[in-house]
């Protein structure tokens, strides 16, 4: 089989012969269709996470396919994959038969394209358990979302709408904030968007911070913050694994039949080096995905 070898931390990723694997008890074989390349994968392969699978290593943390060989599912099953080490711990999906551990799986619906169902978790589920598990949204509150643009921004914004709240998305070329009047910040994107977008949440209010594209840090005048008492609510998706797959069978009907849109666009297996400078890239829209 094909698959992406990482020989070095930042080394331009290489597309490879590989043997085929042979199924484990415990484990599922899954011919790859659609595997995504998200920040998480870019973090790995910089050599910045918190962990790494030892090199070389083939890359990836999402994708979706067809059951080869499995002691739990039936073969020619439709499956997503999330998760559990799958690169992260070990080799993970840009190849083209993974081996995955059998809790990393859950089913796709036949309705669902392979490549929203190799993207879909980390967005959807991000934003659901950020408005849902951690916000708590109320029906009718006002709520302000950065990277509104990106996959998770957008899908924050559908589903925020979808309670009866009023949803603005933040210039992030804005100087000023606009006025404080947000219930909850919805920051995708951090650095000093986010230091634009804080003093918009009303005092009292809460802003949940998913990502850091725009920057790791956040300047505070800490004097002028305790007085506004908004809460600052980190959003690890690591943590809250159990309650984004609790939700994504929910979010996959939703996907299905319309009511949540995602944008994905495709990239062939050995193009993996073009995604990872895509994704980089400000204002990029949507997940990118590899097809082989």
């Amino acid at each position: 089989m094909k698959a992406i070898r990482i020989r070095g931390f930042d080394a331009v990723p290489v597309l490879e012969e590989m043997p085929d694997p042979v199924q484990q008890p415990g484990r599922t074989i899954v011919r790859m269709h659609a595997a995504t390349v998200g920040h998480i994968d870019r973090t790995v392969w910089r050599g910045s996470f918190l962990r790494h699978p030892p090199l070389p290593y083939t890359p990836g943390v999402e994708a979706a396919g067809i059951v080869l060989a499995s002691d739990r599912f039936a073969v020619g099953q439709r499956v997503w994959l999330r998760g559990s080490g799958l690169g992260t711990l070990f080799d993970g999906t840009w190849c083209e038969q993974i081996d995955a551990p059998d809790e990393a799986l859950g089913l796709l619906p036949d309705a669902l394209p392979m490549a929203l169902g190799a993207a879909f978790f980390s967005p959807t589920t991000s934003a659901w358990v950020a408005l849902h598990e951690v916000a708590k949204l109320q029906t009718g509150e006002q709520v302000l979302v950065t990277g509104a643009s990106g996959a998770v921004g957008s899908l924050a914004v559908q589903l925020a709408r979808e309670l009866g709240c009023t949803v603005r998305a933040l210039d992030p070329d804005a100087e000023a904030p606009p006025p404080a009047s947000a219930d909850l910040l919805i920051d995708t994107v951090g650095g000093s968007v986010l230091s634009t977008a804080l003093p918009a949440v009303r005092p009292g209010g809460r802003a949940v911070l998913i990502g850091y594209t725009a920057g790791p840090t956040l300047q505070l005048d800490i004097a002028h913050f305790l007085q506004r008492d908004v809460a600052l609510l980190p959003l690890n998706m690591f943590r809250r694994e159990a309650a984004g797959r609790a939700a994504a069978p929910e979010l996959l009907a939703r996907l299905a039949d319309g009511r949540l849109h995602l944008e994905v666009r495709n990239f062939a297996l050995a193009d993996a080096a073009v995604a990872l400078e895509w994704i980089a890239q400000r204002g990029h829209r949507g997940r990118a995905v590899l097809v082989p």
